[in-house]
């Protein structure tokens, strides 16, 4: 897409009753997210962006509460992916983000649809630049041609998507794009809804 106006995003965001924030660094968003979040507890959607950036070890070791499926053990994933609903923020990434201000997500499980629109009172999305499109239908052929694929591999299913990096609209018992979302707004139980961008490409 063409150069993008942050400043045009944020004002977009803001219009929305997003809390924008607009980072040349993954490290200053970091800072950022870790500000926000100070000692309460936290749940954590899959998140690659999340994961790379190193916030969870970071909440960790200054001795936040850290609920996050991707550090449980195969069977207590299920009850990490609860506990996350109940924490006082919840923190994970976004599939795309249009310039006109609304995030879209394609979830599996569901579990961060349920913490983005009716879990933590606050809640911080980070993303990066990769995941800025023009409109809603970019960022469902930008989500079903990088992202899925990808995650499908990641996580082993055995999906027409993970072997040809196409969407067949399969219905497979693997099937990872179970739910698909449009943030237009923060829903009401949503007090606080940060949205950090970084200025470079972070996740998948």
């Amino acid at each position: 897409m063409a150069e993008i106006d942050y400043n045009a995003l944020s004002n977009a965001l803001s219009s929305r009753r997003f809390l924008p924030q607009v980072f040349d660094t993954a490290e200053e968003a970091k800072a950022a997210a870790l500000a926000i979040i100070g000692t309460r507890s936290v749940g954590i959607g899959g998140s690659a962006t999340v994961r790379d950036m190193g916030l969870a070890k970071t909440l960790q070791e200054q001795g936040n509460e850290v609920h996050w499926h991707w550090l449980a053990a195969k069977e207590a994933k299920q009850a990490a992916r609860d506990k996350a609903l109940t924490a006082d923020v919840y923190m994970c990434s976004s599939n795309a983000l249009t310039t006109d201000g609304r995030l879209v997500n394609i979830d599996g499980t569901g579990n961060r649809a349920a913490g983005l629109i009716y879990g933590p009172h606050e809640v911080v999305v980070i993303l990066g630049k990769n995941k800025i499109v023009g409109s809603l239908d970019e960022a469902i052929e930008r989500i079903k041609r990088d992202t899925c694929p990808q995650n499908a591999r990641r996580l082993g299913l055995d999906t027409p998507c993970a072997k040809t990096d196409k969407c067949f609209d399969c219905r497979t018992a693997a099937r990872m794009c179970n739910v698909t979302f449009i943030l237009e707004a923060p829903t009401r139980p949503v007090k606080a809804f940060h949205v950090l961008i970084v200025k470079e490409d972070l996740g998948l």
